[in-house]
């Protein structure tokens, strides 16, 4: 924790909080008692995502609170969860065709390409490029741009077209998975074996593992990688 102290605004009141630390922990240092909107706390969930302004600037700016740090005459604020609505699919009854997804969020033929989404996007996602992929009917290409996605809903929040653009996504990576991808023949194997419960004792023995035991297992492990 840094010595200097700057000055946030949290709510519109100032409040002076140590130099250093990211928007989340300068809400708590602030009194703030974060229950919603912390999820991991390390970048992965997108459970904290937020907005804020910078001194002196117009913009509005997005990012995950856990991952940002607070800077001298920021405007910080939570956003509450404002969840997205979801289309309901049957994975199993529908198929990978080139309007499959057009069919079930057809609010995706409203995008005009601002690229408001992908300005939003915390993980720096192509946003916009993996909606062309989606009007193109190329499942396969908006799977793999969207694939580090944590689902945190800005590009959503900024959408002046109304696109749920991350749970459109969602589909894509289901529909390539389901129905486009390569099988892996190991992949498989493995699962079977996992059903078969072939490794019931070496999971049984690392449940019981200490936390520091685990981790110096899991970092002296050998890969194998099949040729």
């Amino acid at each position: 924790m840094g010595k200097n102290k700057i000055s946030v605004y949290i709510m519109g009141k100032e409040h002076r909080v140590p130099e250093g630390l990211t928007i989340m922990k300068a809400l708590e240092y602030a009194g703030y008692r974060l229950i919603r909107g912390c999820g991991c706390r390390a970048g992965f969930c997108g459970a904290c995502a937020t907005i804020y302004r910078k001194k002196g600037d117009y913009k509005l700016y997005t990012a995950l609170a856990c991952q940002t740090t607070a800077e001298n005459g920021m405007y910080l604020t939570q956003l509450p969860f404002i969840p997205a609505n979801k289309s309901e699919y049957d994975l199993e009854k529908i198929r990978a065709g080139p309007n499959t997804i057009l069919s079930i969020y057809p609010e995706v033929a409203r995008c005009v390409a601002c690229n408001t989404c992908t300005k939003a996007c915390p993980q720096d996602i192509q946003v916009m490029d993996y909606i062309q992929a989606v009007k193109r009917g190329d499942i396969t290409r908006a799977a793999d741009l969207s694939f580090n996605c944590l689902q945190c809903g800005l590009c959503t929040a900024r959408c002046p077209a109304e696109i749920k653009q991350y749970h459109v996504a969602q589909l894509a990576r289901r529909l390539h998975g389901r129905y486009l991808a390569i099988k892996s023949e190991p992949l498989s194997k493995r699962i079977s074996e996992l059903e078969e419960g072939c490794f019931e004792n070496e999971i049984d023995e690392m449940i019981e593992l200490k936390p520091e035991d685990l981790r110096k297992r899991y970092f002296e492990r050998e890969i194998k990688v099949s040729e």
